[in-house]
């Protein structure tokens, strides 16, 4: 059968675990699904998927692999790729997909599952160390670095939050202002009440011994003892362009609410990490219908 005129119901854009319950989900309501994943998902770098009732402790890779047979066993299909291209087609006919090598699919419905990236700070070292020491989630990683020196880098306004919530977890926690103005008055009283303490001037680097972050070098070549670090911002690993697929650009609305059943998009107010805090500055996924409602 040639893939460039298989037509689905489904066609999922994102082979993480969002796209594969979607696939699984979707399969078992017996329509035809295709998932297309890059293969680059965010928690890669980590070593084990946590909080995740009945898989604690799971390997990343090894969670997909279970998704994509649990998916694949009720009728859906996994390819490797990047998905270039999504156009909408005339008469509500729904939408030509295309692959980067080329191939194209056609789909009554879209389901764009391509999930967040964490944007670290340019700080030398800082990529080389993410997902061992240097860390985003309290509560996906916080056990595992309990009761050490933990700093935490002031990249967004939610600074002072993340500092407080890994506050649970070690009673020595740094904030780390780098490029942040100060906080406030409140935001003092809140800090100190936790005793977590305030170090300003810009971060110019880490300091590792025997394969383990140890410091946090300042531009003036002080170095203050850390261990794990927290210090990223998300953001949506968006398509190369809503308009290449069909999309008109989201722009947020305070108290909107997300349509998934409308060709004008109405945004959400922009969300953050439950966990840490962390703004998110669009949608992690988005669905969008155009065709008219799947029956039969």
């Amino acid at each position: 059968m040639s893939d460039k005129t298989q037509t689905y119901d489904v066609v999922v854009i994102g082979g993480g675990a969002a796209g594969l319950s979607g696939a699984l989900a979707l399969s078992r309501a017996r329509r035809s699904v295709l998932v297309i994943d890059a293969g680059s998902p965010r928690n890669a770098p980590a070593g084990h998927v946590h909080n995740y009732l009945g898989r604690e402790g799971t390997p990343p890779a090894e969670l997909l692999a279970i998704g994509g047979q649990e998916a694949t066993r009720y009728g859906a299909e996994i390819v490797e790729g990047e998905a270039v291209a999504a156009q909408k087609l005339p008469g509500g006919a729904g939408f030509r997909v295309v692959r980067a090598d080329g191939t194209a699919v056609t789909a009554r419905r879209l389901l764009v599952t391509t999930g967040l990236v964490d944007e670290l700070p340019p700080i030398p070292g800082l990529a080389e160390r993410w997902g061992l020491d240097v860390l985003h989630c309290p509560y996906c990683h916080g056990w595992e670095v309990r009761d050490r020196p933990i700093g935490v880098v002031a990249l967004s306004p939610m600074a002072v939050h993340q500092a407080l919530l890994w506050r649970q977890w070690s009673d020595d926690v740094t904030l780390f202002l780098h490029h942040a103005p100060e906080p406030g008055d409140e935001e003092y009283e809140q800090l100190a009440a936790r005793g977590i303490a305030v170090v300003d001037g810009e971060v110019t680097g880490l300091e590792v011994n025997g394969d383990r972050l140890t410091g946090v070098r300042l531009a003036g070549g002080r170095v203050v003892p850390r261990g794990p670090w927290s210090c990223s911002r998300v953001s949506p690993r968006a398509p190369a362009s809503w308009t290449a697929w069909g999309c008109t650009p989201p722009r947020w609305r305070p108290a909107a609410t997300p349509s998934v059943r409308t060709s004008r998009p109405i945004p959400p107010v922009p969300p953050r990490c439950p966990a840490c805090g962390s703004p998110v500055t669009s949608p992690t996924s988005w669905s969008r219908s155009w065709a008219p409602p799947v029956r039969g």
